[in-house]
């Protein structure tokens, strides 16, 4: 899976990495490959959060089952 991340350095010289796909994911780092990893990381930990949220929120939906914490 692709996604579309903007890089940009700071006035303080640090590479700021934003995902377009997936609004609120940043990351930032010392250099631009850097950056790129981190941002790489925030992705998966955004999709998991997002997924999170979702599969709570079906539960709430459909209701828990029966003896579910």
């Amino acid at each position: 899976m692709q996604f579309n991340v903007v890089i940009e350095q700071d006035e303080d010289g640090r590479y700021v990495a934003e995902c377009l796909d997936l609004p609120g994911c940043l990351s930032e780092g010392e250099t631009m490959k850097g950056a790129l990893e981190n941002i790489s990381e925030a992705i998966v930990g955004c999709l998991k959060s997002r997924l999170e949220s979702l599969l709570q929120e079906q539960r709430l939906w459909l209701g828990a089952p029966t003896g579910a914490k």
